[in-house]
């Protein structure tokens, strides 16, 4: 859902508001890091990246329009820049194979306030998670972990919407044969413990 802020403070940036803009950045600046983080380890890349958006963003702002969520607008923008930047440093693996090869990495930080118990569930969800191919969990990250719509995943990963259906059914599908009786309690965890956010998976054509 669009935060009215983030709506207020990208208008007022676009009119050359420098306070808006320092805002946004402040707002945005961990969040983007750590989305840059399920894609390369490399901390000095992710925060040049980083800054180069915020750099281009400014310099381009009258020609900027109003997107329907900033923040989905910026993690798209961040994705599509990190992954030149790969690219042009050789370092880049094409993500849209499904071997399982490529460097998003399923990593949450852990919740004080959740019992030990709960933690040590979702470190064994996380585990499960992570042996999934890139794609697949970099889809389980934006649905159950930034509680994403459907839509919003789709202009995200530049995947049309019956892909991300089919894409996320594919995940679970493969969660279900990695943690054979345990799938339950995978879904249960990812729903509740992650972004306590639940909302009925529409089935895909085709």
């Amino acid at each position: 859902m669009q935060s009215e802020s983030h709506v207020l403070w990208w208008n007022a940036f676009k009119q050359g508001d420098w306070d808006a803009f320092t805002a946004l950045y402040g707002e945005f600046y961990e969040l983007l890091n750590n989305y840059g983080r399920k894609f390369t380890q490399d901390a000095d890349l992710i925060q040049d990246v980083v800054h180069d958006l915020f750099v281009r963003l400014w310099t381009t702002r009258a020609r900027l329009g109003n997107p329907v969520s900033v923040k989905n607008y910026l993690y798209k923008a961040l994705r599509s820049t990190l992954f030149r930047k790969i690219q042009s440093l050789s370092k880049f693996v094409e993500l849209d194979n499904e071997s399982g090869e490529g460097d998003f990495s399923v990593n949450f930080t852990p919740d004080p306030s959740l019992r030990h118990e709960e933690l040590e569930l979702r470190k064994q969800v996380i585990a499960l998670v992570n042996t999934l191919p890139a794609r697949q969990q970099e889809i389980i990250f934006l649905r159950f972990y930034e509680g994403m719509s459907y839509e919003e995943i789709s202009a995200i990963m530049d995947i049309n919407m019956s892909s991300t259906y089919k894409l996320l059914y594919k995940a679970l599908d493969n969660l279900q044969k990695v943690s054979d009786k345990r799938f339950w309690m995978v879904i249960i965890i990812l729903f509740f413990l992650f972004r306590n956010f639940s909302k009925k998976i529409p089935v895909p054509e085709g």
